[in-house]
């Protein structure tokens, strides 16, 4: 690291001002790398020591100044991350390596891409970005990690942190992506007609259930708004048996809603004077992305309509680009949600270790154009702009 760089870890994220870490994020930069989003997460309880999230963020300073920071969390178990590496865990035991610590670089339990090099405007970003690396894996070993782990880093960042000799790894979220629509019909447009059809019979079957959805957001939220997301939040988690662990606390959406006004939205449905569904989305001009639903009531279609439908629209109306609903659910594809690329980088200290994951990363990576050919042929999307409008 250049000499006239201090590091110093931040076991709080609160120990800096929020003013001088979200000078580092730029104007729209997405809300899981903002100071309010990790001291929601922090100060709520949602991501600390005794939940197996350990702050441990990396800052750059030159005197008084912050020149660079990367979020980043000491883990003590493997959930809530969603690039998957139990499998590695479990092969760390067979060879007696203690996989845990590790150390993650990224945001806790928000499987989105983000900058992890945050540098200060008119800096050197490529010194900083390698002192930031150099940073990771030295207090990494120090602090008797078994690895390191960049988690949704930027594809540049990825493929930095890659000629630096870590082992990156592709996986597949499926966004929705806007080429231009001038409205919901020109989205419809892009599908034959069966599955235009069935898209038409899906969206309106919410009316003809009696319910009507809306999305909440700027000063209509309020603590109801919050505590109701965090309900639909816990209801899913329970009934998703021993995977659907409850990680974040009801403090953490208060302090969300609070904090982020212009970021948080929640789309509520409606029935019988009831809010019956809802989800809790972050937004910025050009992207949504969806978190957390849950329901009270159960009805056909009800999940499509309030997490993808309904937002879709909205993402036309305001123009947006790119509408990312989270990882997994392949039942996005059929709705036009493409499969895109994710990324994380990975460093294993044990050798032994490290050559394996490879060995899998590469085989991994072999099955992966074959998925994204399947996918884009399950979407069946017409190329845009169409020589004419569909109709039917």
């Amino acid at each position: 690291m250049a000499a006239h760089l201090r590091l110093r870890i931040l076991e709080s994220i609160t120990d800096v001002p929020a003013s001088e870490w979200d000078a580092l994020t730029g104007p729209n930069a997405p809300p899981f790398i903002l100071h309010a989003w990790l001291s929601a997460m922090e100060e709520s309880g949602s991501a600390r020591l005794e939940t197996g999230w350990e702050p441990h963020h990396l800052t750059l300073w030159r005197g008084k100044k912050l020149v660079a920071a990367s979020p980043a969390y000491l883990k003590h178990h493997s959930m809530g991350e969603y690039i998957y590496d139990f499998s590695w865990a479990s092969a760390a035991e067979r060879l007696g390596v203690e996989y845990y610590p590790k150390l993650v670089v990224g945001a806790p339990l928000s499987p989105a891409t983000s900058p992890r090099f945050l540098i200060a405007e008119g800096e050197d970003v490529p010194a900083l970005r390698l002192a930031l690396i150099q940073a990771a894996v030295e207090s990494a070993r120090e602090g008797g990690c078994s690895s390191v782990h960049f988690l949704y880093p930027r594809e540049d960042e990825a493929e930095l942190l890659e000629e630096q000799g870590l082992a990156r790894r592709i996986t597949l979220q499926f966004h929705w992506k806007n080429p231009g629509y001038r409205g919901y019909d020109d989205y419809l447009a892009r599908f034959d007609s069966k599955r235009r059809s069935q898209l038409k019979r899906e969206r309106a079957a919410a009316a003809n259930q009696g319910i009507t959805i809306r999305t909440v957001r700027g000063q209509e939220l309020g603590p109801e708004h919050a505590r109701r997301a965090y309900g639909f939040y816990e209801a899913t988690c329970a009934s998703r048996g021993p995977w659907g662990q409850v990680q974040l606390t009801e403090d953490f959406f208060l302090r969300a809603f609070r904090a982020l006004p212009d970021k948080v939205e929640l789309v509520q449905a409606e029935r019988g004077g009831k809010v019956i569904a809802g989800a809790f989305n972050l937004v910025t001009p050009e992207r949504l992305y969806g978190r957390y639903w849950g329901c009270v009531e159960e009805h056909p279609f009800l999940h499509f309509h309030v997490c993808l439908y309904h937002s879709v629209d909205e993402c036309i109306q305001a123009g947006r680009k790119v509408f990312e609903p989270g990882a997994g659910g392949e039942h996005k594809i059929a709705r036009g949600f493409e499969p895109t690329a994710v990324h994380s980088a990975h460093l294993l200290f044990d050798k032994t270790l490290d050559k394996a994951v490879r060995d899998f990363l590469r085989r991994e990576h072999a099955h992966l154009q074959p998925a994204v050919e399947q996918a884009a042929e399950l979407a069946g999307l017409k190329p845009w702009p169409l020589q004419g409008r569909a109709t039917g």
